[in-house]
């Protein structure tokens, strides 16, 4: 789907990791080994606790509705205006599952309001492009965030402890799925040659 304060006050949602924490330059490719890249979530998945899981969620998320307003306001082309605002209706829905989940087990004091350094970078690199090489570089940033954010959901939905954070992990698993099938068409509709075979 992390980097306290009251949770009322973020804007949680389900993306494990932020767009920024994989975020790659413009003209940066899709990573082509994809086994090497999903042995990577796996392993990142298997070192979180269900509160670092939780943290982790609700900072990516707060990022993919701050990059998915920037897509849709700076896409060029309509299919990423369009994962944008899908990006930013998905995520403010996934913010109250999240936020109830967490509240229930004192999670609240953990999870962070505001973008970090990282996904705050990110955000700012992209503003300053337009045009296709905007919608390059935001369909690559997705297409490699959703194929961690699926690897990191499906562990915890399958090896949570905390029955709250592991039915949210599994009720959003399906989403993030979604996202990420549909990421990689957006990827091939602003750059055909770009691989985009990166498996979950």
């Amino acid at each position: 789907m992390t980097k306290g304060i009251k949770y009322a006050a973020i804007s949680a949602s389900f993306i494990l990791v932020g767009a920024g924490a994989s975020a790659v330059a413009a003209g940066a490719a899709v990573p082509s080994d994809s086994a090497k890249s999903t042995a990577s979530a796996k392993t990142s998945a298997r070192a979180m606790s269900d509160s670092d899981f939780a943290k982790a969620a609700a900072e990516g998320g707060a990022a993919e509705i701050k990059l998915g307003q920037l897509a849709e306001d700076k896409g060029s082309n309509q299919t990423v205006k369009d994962f944008g605002k899908r990006m930013v209706a998905d995520h403010t829905q996934a913010d109250q599952k999240l936020a109830t989940a967490a509240s229930k087990d004192n999670l609240s004091t953990t999870i962070p309001a505001e973008l970090n350094a990282k996904d705050q970078a990110t955000y700012d690199r992209l503003f300053k492009l337009s045009g296709s090489a905007f919608d390059r570089a935001y369909a690559r940033d997705m297409v490699r965030d959703h194929v961690n954010d699926v690897a990191a959901f499906r562990h915890e939905s399958n090896n949570g402890k905390d029955a709250d954070i592991r039915s949210f992990a599994s009720s959003t698993l399906p989403t993030l799925e979604s996202h990420l099938k549909q990421a990689r068409e957006m990827l091939h509709t602003v750059s055909p040659t770009a691989n985009s075979s990166t498996k979950s």
